[in-house]
Parts: C-alpha cells; sequence; structure tokens
C-alpha cells in the first residue's frame, strides 16, 4: 500500500467517523478519532483472525505497522500544532503567569520524573516485572510532560478563568521540550552512557533558552514583513514558512523545536492587530490556522488508536499498567498542590487545584517517546505502560474534565 492510499484510508476514516460523532455521540473531537482508530485497529485484528487470507487487511496491517509514528509526530505533526495551539494563547495573561508555567514546567517535570520513576520501579518490583531504575525513570520522564495536543483540544469543553486557561496551555506548550531534553538524557544514562548533572542541565537550558529565542526572532522578521504587503495569501504563506521554518531550523541546531515553534506562534498569535494586518487577512489567518489545527489533531488521534495493533498488550501486564496510571496521577496531584493553594490565596481560584490535576493531559507526544526506545526488556513495559496512561487521559479525563470545570465553577458561585 503506497502512502498515498494510506493517506487516503485515514482521511476518509477521520472525516466519515468525525460525521458521525457530531450527529450522534458529540464526544470532544480527538477522544471520538482515537476511539475510531481503536475499533479500527480491532476490527484489522479480528478479520487477520477469521479471514487470514484477505489481501486488503493484510496491507493495512503492514501499512500501520511499518507506519513510523515516532517520526511521523516529532519530525512531521509537531511543529504545526505546537504553532496553532501557542497563537490560541493570550500572550500578555502568559507574562503576567510566567512563574506559574516556568515552574511546572521545568521543575514540575522534574519532581513528576522522580516520583513516577521511583515508584514505577518499586511496584514493578512488587508485581515480578524486571525493570531497573534508570529505565523506570525513563517512563517518568516520558510521562511527566502534559501533551500539549491534548490539553488544548481539551481546554476547548472547559468554562476556565482565564488565569487557570493560560497556565494550562502555557505549562503544556513548553513542559514538552524540557521533557524530551530529560529524557534523551536519561535514556542516554539507562543505555550505558554517564552524563554529567551538570552537563544535562546545561543542555536542558540551552534547548529551550535557543529555541525560544529562535522562535522569536524568526516570528519578528516574519511580522515586519507581513506589516509591508496587504495581500492576505502572501501573508498566510508567510505564517506556514515561519512555523516550519523554525521547527527545522532549530533541529537543524540541536535546538527545542517544539519551543522554536511554541515561541513564534505566540508572537505572531499576539501581533493579529489592525497595526500588522487588514480584517481580511486576519480572519484568513485565523481560520486557516484553525482548520490545521483540527485537522491534524483528528488524524494524529486517530493514528494514536490504530497502534493498539502494534502495541504488545499481556493479560498479565494490565496490573504494571493500572498502577501507572495511579502513579502519574498520584505525582500530578503532589506537584500541582502547591500551585492549587498558591492561585486559591491569591488569585480567589477556588478549586485551582482539581482543574489543574485533571487538565493535565498526556497524549501522542509520550507514546512516540516511547516508541523510539531500544530494543529491550523494559521496552514492551513501557510501551504498554505509556500507552495505557495516555489512553486513559484522553478516554477518561478529556471527556470528563468539561464536567469538572463546570462543577468547580459552580462551587465557587
Amino acid at each position: 500500500m503506497t502512502f498515498f492510499q494510506l493517506a487516503t484510508v485515514f482521511i476518509s476514516l477521520v472525516a466519515a467517523g468525525g460525521w458521525v460523532n457530531a450527529r450522534t455521540l458529540k464526544l470532544p473531537h480527538g477522544v471520538a478519532m482515537m476511539f475510531v482508530g481503536a475499533a479500527g485497529a480491532l476490527a484489522l485484528a479480528a478479520l487477520q483472525r477469521l479471514a487470514p487470507g484477505l489481501a486488503g487487511a493484510q496491507a493495512v496491517t503492514a501499512a500501520v505497522a511499518g507506519l513510523n509514528f515516532p517520526r511521523t509526530v516529532l519530525g512531521y505533526l509537531l511543529g504545526f500544532l505546537l504553532f496553532a495551539g501557542a497563537m490560541q494563547v493570550d500572550l500578555s495573561e502568559l507574562r503576567r503567569r510566567s512563574l506559574s508555567v516556568w515552574t511546572l514546567a521545568t521543575v514540575g517535570v522534574a519532581a513528576s520524573t522522580v516520583i513516577v520513576g521511583v515508584g514505577l520501579w518499586l511496584v514493578a518490583g512488587w508485581l515480578g516485572f524486571a525493570i531497573s531504575l534508570p529505565w523506570a525513570l525513563v517512563f517518568g520522564a516520558l510521562i511527566s510532560p502534559t501533551d500539549p495536543v491534548a490539553v488544548l483540544a481539551t481546554l476547548k469543553r472547559g468554562q476556565l478563568s482565564r488565569t487557570l486557561r493560560v497556565v494550562l496551555q502555557g505549562e503544556a506548550l513548553f513542559n514538552d521540550g524540557v521533557g524530551i531534553v530529560v529524557f534523551t538524557a536519561l535514556v542516554a544514562f539507562a543505555s550505558g552512557a554517564a552524563p554529567s548533572p551538570g552537563q544535562a542541565l546545561f543542555q536542558v537550558v540551552l534547548q529551550a533558552a535557543g529555541g525560544l529565542a529562535l522562535g522569536l526572532i524568526a516570528a519578528a522578521a516574519a511580522i515586519w514583513a507581513i506589516r509591508r504587503v496587504d495581500d492576505f495569501v502572501v501573508e498566510v504563506s508567510l505564517s506556514l514558512a515561519l512555523a516550519m521554518g523554525v521547527y527545522a531550523v532549530a533541529q537543524a541546531l540541536h535546538l527545542s523545536g517544539p519551543i522554536a515553534a511554541v515561541g513564534a506562534g505566540l508572537l505572531m498569535g499576539d501581533s493579529r492587530g489592525p497595526t500588522t494586518m487588514s480584517e481580511i487577512t486576519r480572519a484568513h489567518l485565523t481560520s486557516f490556522w484553525t482548520l490545521i489545527d483540527e485537522l491534524l489533531n483528528a488524524v494524529l488521534f486517530f493514528m494514536l488508536g490504530l497502534l493498539f495493533l502494534v502495541v504488545p498488550f499481556e493479560l498479565r501486564r494490565a496490573s504494571l499498567a493500572a498502577a501507572a496510571i495511579v502513579l502519574v496521577l498520584a505525582a500530578r496531584v503532589l506537584v500541582v498542590l502547591p500551585w492549587g493553594a498558591y492561585f486559591h490565596l491569591r488569585h480567589e481560584e477556588r478549586g485551582a487545584g482539581p482543574i489543574l490535576v485533571w487538565g493535565g493531559l498526556h497524549g501522542a507526544l509520550s507514546v512516540a517517546l516511547a516508541l523510539t526506545l531500544p530494543p529491550g526488556p523494559a521496552r514492551p513495559l513501557i510501551l504498554v505502560a505509556t500507552y495505557a496512561v495516555c489512553v486513559f487521559s484522553i478516554a477518561v479525563q478529556g471527556v470528563t474534565f468539561g464536567a469538572v470545570a463546570g462543577r468547580v465553577s459552580r462551587a465557587k458561585s
């Protein structure tokens, strides 16, 4: 099956599933797409079992199994999604809440990595699974960052204050860049290399700060160019070139591509005023990036559901998967607890703690990182635990987040 044929199947199923969901179930779009992908995976598995000689089912299954999900997410989709998501953020409010955002995105990721990693190591030993502490910490690093795609999609359904919305948005947009660097350092350590803590910290700071600087400088140049023309096709094209360019250049320079895309998107979103572009251009720019965001989100969640075909599930691993879900939620509570109290006392945001905990979703980014792990006894265990946490996060937290936020809002009033 060619790439074009596979893409046609994906887009057709995404469109059909979206139509059915809009007409009947009315679930969050990402959740519905994940269910469509999982249903497709189960249908293919059933066809293979009942009709093993069916050529079509074998071709699609082989194509899905051969799909490079990490490259698709980290190399192609993430830059567009982060840029589009960052354009939705209130930059002035983000500046006011920068302490909370940066603390959760850095110290919060580090603390959660340790809590989850040590917890999984202890629980796995008690359950009889062989996983070393370094590889358990790798799991902690890949699962601790909240997923920007899942969080931004879910926030559309929750009635939140500007403060809590921008903290969840900002944390999700920035902590994945930090988490990827920490994950890379821990994988090297678990594989036998021994980078010094000082060197690892330097890499985190260099890649994050360098990526942010690159994104802001490139966005400023694009905005300067946009101000000197009045042609919405050219101006939208410049924004597309900006999103792709900063991500590609950051990767080539070994800086954080995700943070570069976020920085560029924040500045571009903040500049959509009458002094930069006309009303027509602003409407076209917003519509274009909204469509990109929604379509790529749907495809990404659909592929996440399809991965059910390749995740090595076994019944005896169910206990480890359940323990991982509890550990990740417990770590989120411990990390968020001080900030929930802070917002309650300083900003009269009663119920901030539950919202920040339940809104910290995990998704495709964590699964993509887990799939990049080298072969070894720890890889299938980490992959199963990661997939279980992400499915629970999207299917349970994502579906109920609006109700939780609404209940907290009613309790405050």
